[in-house]
């Protein structure tokens, strides 16, 4: 359901929404420098970021844009001053997101609160365990996602449900200050653009072509079936509407049968009465342990690094069927302690 909402300007840009923005942005950060900097004349900043908005005077500051290398793949990631642009960008959020997520389906997950990749899981195997007609899976994803989503067309979504002016002004700001194509990994207002930009291919997936099975993590997608045909066309029909919005489907996407192989999605490989760790997940979590039980044999302490990466991957198994791996990798480390 498209809602388009406006005048919600003055309440975005009131000093009580620009103090919970800020509140919302140093959250695990009071302690940095910059932070403190604008404890010591808070109420002045705030002042100055409600006059910036409401006189229209703010210009986004320069991004700094830097590499990440994770699981093979290099990324541009953009990082913006905390003041004033990243509490600008929760002012943003904090006034569109119900708007937002009034137009994303409920098997949309990522960067979305409430929901994530473990959610996202636990429905893929409920999919699988209620339905065993169910037999093939198409999964899918978008060549550099945020690298080709098409400003113009991002602004033109954005005036489909909101259509306060004052607002829109301020997400234009928001959208053109990125100085390369698309959209920054690394933007909180990014989440929320890139999960809106697919929410049309959502819809008519669900709705019109009444795929059952449905699941979209920012742009992987994965939809059930119960023949190849019929998914051989829904990967046609949505290819065709990622190429009218400027994107294009990855060359690798499958159509395969579940059965064998279960479905390989954000970690984890999904069968119908049990999830294991993804095999890649699994060697970097067995060389890590690795690393750290040898130190301890050394006679060396813990860091608090070794204590994060533990707990991590026991976040990790904690979501899967794991019990013999757990006993041969992090219970050892644990047991020597």
């Amino acid at each position: 359901m498209t809602v388009r909402t406006g005048d919600i300007w003055q309440e975005a840009t009131s000093i009580v929404s620009i103090e919970y923005a800020y509140k919302r942005s140093i959250q695990g950060k009071s302690s940095r420098k910059e932070v403190m900097e604008i404890e010591k004349n808070r109420c002045s900043r705030m002042l100055d970021i409600q006059s910036m908005l409401r006189n229209k005077t703010y210009e986004p500051s320069e991004y700094r844009i830097f590499q990440i290398h994770e699981n093979g793949k290099t990324r541009d990631v953009a990082d913006v001053q905390f003041y004033p642009d990243r509490i600008i960008h929760w002012v943003a959020v904090h006034a569109i997101e119900s708007r937002i997520m009034s137009n994303i389906i409920d098997q949309t997950y990522a960067a979305i609160p409430g929901r994530g990749s473990h959610r996202s899981i636990a429905t893929l195997k409920n999919y699988l365990h209620n339905d065993p007609k169910i037999r093939f899976c198409l999964k899918m994803d978008v060549r550099k996602y945020f690298a080709n989503i098409d400003k113009t067309i991002l602004k033109s979504k954005l005036r489909h449900i909101i259509k306060d002016n004052d607002m829109l002004w301020l997400l234009d700001k928001i959208v053109d200050s990125y100085p390369q194509p698309g959209i920054p990994i690394g933007n909180l207002t990014s989440q929320y653009f890139a999960n809106y930009y697919l929410s049309e291919i959502d819809h008519t997936m669900k709705e019109t072509y009444h795929c059952h099975y449905y699941l979209r993590y920012m742009d992987d997608i994965i939809i059930l079936g119960y023949s190849k045909p019929w998914l051989h066309r829904i990967r046609n029909v949505i290819a065709e509407m990622m190429s009218e919005i400027g994107l294009e489907m990855k060359s690798n996407w499958q159509i395969f049968p579940i059965d064998d192989r279960g479905i390989d999605f954000i970690g984890y490989r999904t069968f119908s009465d049990h999830i294991l760790l993804r095999t890649s997940t699994k060697v970097r979590m067995k060389r890590a342990i690795s690393s750290i039980s040898k130190r301890l044999d050394a006679g060396n302490s813990l860091t608090a690094h070794d204590k994060g990466v533990i707990a991590s991957y026991n976040g990790v198994l904690s979501w899967c069927d794991s019990y013999h791996l757990y006993n041969s990798t992090i219970a050892k480390v644990e047991a020597s302690l």
